[in-house]
């Protein structure tokens, strides 16, 4: 059973260490009105934009969008994991941290990253002292993988048995069906299966969170079978989705900070080489291609980024397109070019740290790279070949929203392809119109909330309803008028659930917060940049309430509008009394909804018939 620190001792913690004595103790702030201000010690800058707001207790930059509260600053700043936060906050405030076993049944996350924590130690021990790791320690050795870089990256070693991890969780007294969530064992086919190891004689590489917690594992295998899969990861589990990972970025995070850059690699020893040579800038994706979920997180610590990959066909075009990702976000990014058959570990062990600097200095963009690529394939010097190197490169530019980004990247591919920049200039925008006509099926709208803000309206009803302690009248408002699928964006909608609950559970909005389950820490900052904005109420001629009932009619014509698109596309295919008299209704509700006494009433109506 998994042990836990009590709610009542966390807000012991929280309420005994005061968030602007906290972070002062880091560094000088400077008092500002009610609040105090510093230069934010998570991205370089010359103007102060680090706020902390003793009174809600948080602290919020606008600048890079870190916030949260005392807890997330010691996570950030440390990069320490929230246990670890907890205790070093315990300890400030001499209070004696005492777990309990958690009894709710609700923990199976904490119980998941124990396990994994745990096993990590397993594994790591068994390739230090068991004799049947000598393979694996001989690989690492080969390579050049010193002690201490195994230390730090917490290596380990899968032994060469099908029930090590099984019947070490078994002594331990772990349910076995929490193992198997955590994908550490899988069940055998058929009915009444038993239970086996997942990694088998495999070197083990720990996936940790930005909050150094281990999360999963990649296994390299060590078996000479050409048949093995060369390298096995932990499945989707509720602790690992792949496609919100990046490998070691918990150790890079700070130095990408330091720097503006990342250096983006395609496996774990290249970037384990990065690391160990003093290139500490280096993450790479978990096993699959870059997404924007990727991209999102890399944004919050980065302008910049230099893609190394690979050399072979494969490497050259995952790199354009994590490129095309990157660009996508606004990023700078440029790619590295290697000698043919090299990735980033064989060529530092071979030239040096100093030698594999000077490739990233040197980068190229990601349309000469393309152009590159594109050139060996075939002769782009040909009308069909300069017609199709013209059509990629012009793809990977229409991801940039950047418009200087794109008229540099035009004008290279101009000089490379020798083609008017004009003319590429045409079929950029007569590519970028056929885009936006065209139904997106090849890839799936990001998840509201997810890599995407919120709408201006979603945001200040927000920052509205962040005053509902002293504004309760709010409370009513949303719940009566304002079904909570109507707001789109995962975390607004999460914010304005809490803000609601507070007043119906007596508690402050802070604690309400505190409640929402938050391991990515995205939610935090979102809430702490909700609660520091400027206020948006002035003199006594508007109430908040006024306001979020303005937010309220304009969100349900929004609704309205959509149904009447639909409506107007079932028309196209011929007469419909039932949906003319729709639309009609429709017409009317949408006049009605331009004051609250004649929209609210019809607001009632539509909830009523739902």
């Amino acid at each position: 059973m998994a042990r836990i620190i009590p709610k009542r001792v966390l807000e012991d913690i929280r309420f005994r260490n005061d968030i602007s004595e906290v972070i002062g103790s880091y560094f000088e702030l400077k008092k500002a009105g009610s609040t105090f201000k510093a230069l934010c010690p998570f991205h370089k800058e010359k103007t102060p934009s680090f706020h902390v707001n003793p009174q809600r207790q948080i602290y919020h930059c606008f600048g890079c969008g870190a916030g949260g509260d005392v807890f997330g600053f010691i996570m950030q700043y440390e990069g320490v994991p929230f246990v670890t936060a907890a205790k070093m906050l315990a300890q400030r405030a001499g209070i004696t941290l005492e777990l309990e076993e958690d009894e709710t049944g609700s923990s199976n996350k904490e119980v998941l990253y124990e396990l994994h924590s745990k096993v990590a130690e397993l594994y790591h021990k068994a390739l230090l002292e068991r004799e049947s790791a000598t393979s694996a320690r001989k690989h690492l050795e080969d390579r050049n993988i010193t002690a201490e870089t195994i230390e730090t990256f917490r290596i380990g070693y899968a032994p060469n048995r099908w029930d090590a991890v099984l019947t070490w969780a078994r002594r331990e007294k772990y349910k076995l069906e929490h193992v198997e969530l955590a994908g550490l064992i899988m069940k055998k086919a058929g009915n009444g299966g038993d239970f086996y190891d997942r990694f088998r004689n495999r070197l083990m590489f720990p996936i940790m969170d930005e909050q150094s917690r281990v999360i999963g594992f990649s296994g390299r295998t060590l078996d000479a079978d050409p048949k093995a899969a060369k390298y096995v990861n932990s499945p989707e589990t509720p602790l690992f989705h792949k496609s919100r990972v990046l490998y070691a970025l918990e150790k890079a995070r700070r130095n990408i900070v330091d720097s503006r850059q990342a250096v983006i690699c395609e496996g774990q020893v290249d970037v384990i080489r990065c690391h160990q040579e003093g290139v500490t800038t280096a993450v790479a994706a978990q096993g699959t291609a870059f997404t924007e979920d990727h991209v999102h997180i890399l944004r919050r610590y980065a302008d910049s980024v230099c893609v190394v990959f690979d050399q072979d066909k494969a490497g050259r075009e995952a790199a354009v397109k994590a490129a095309a990702e990157f660009m996508s976000a606004g990023l700078a990014v440029t790619i590295g070019t290697l000698p043919k058959g090299e990735d980033p570990d064989s060529f530092i062990r071979e030239n040096g740290a100093d030698a594999f600097r000077e490739v990233i200095a040197k980068a190229g963009s990601a349309v000469g790279f393309q152009i590159d690529t594109l050139a060996e394939l075939e002769d782009i010097s040909s009308e069909i070949g300069a017609m199709r190197a013209a059509k990629a490169v012009l793809t990977t530019i229409s991801r940039s929203p950047n418009s200087v980004q794109r008229v540099k990247l035009i004008q290279e591919a101009s000089d490379r392809l020798r083609l008017p920049a004009s003319a590429l200039q045409d079929d950029l925008r007569h590519m970028v119109r056929k885009m936006r006509g065209r139904p997106s099926t090849e890839k799936p709208a990001p998840a509201p909330g997810r890599g995407r803000p919120p709408s201006r309206a979603q945001l200040e009803l927000c920052e509205h309803m962040a005053h509902i302690t002293d504004n309760p009248e709010l409370a009513d408002l949303i719940p009566k008028y304002l079904p909570l699928d109507m707001i789109s964006h995962l975390e607004c909608r999460a914010f304005v659930t809490a803000a609601t609950d507070s007043l119906k559970t007596g508690r402050t909005i802070q604690e309400a917060l505190q409640e929402h389950e938050d391991p990515s820490g995205e939610f935090q900052r979102f809430a702490a940049q909700v609660q520091m904005s400027p206020s948006k109420i002035r003199g006594t001629e508007f109430s908040r309430a006024v306001a979020v009932q303005d937010l309220i009619l304009y969100l349900w014509r929004q609704k309205l509008k959509q149904d009447r698109s639909a409506f107007e596309k079932k028309l196209e295919s011929g007469p419909n009394t039932q949906v003319e008299n729709q639309l009609r209704q429709i017409t009317y509700d949408l006049k009605a909804l331009g004051n609250w006494e004649d929209g609210s009433a019809v607001i009632e109506i539509h909830l009523s018939e739902k």
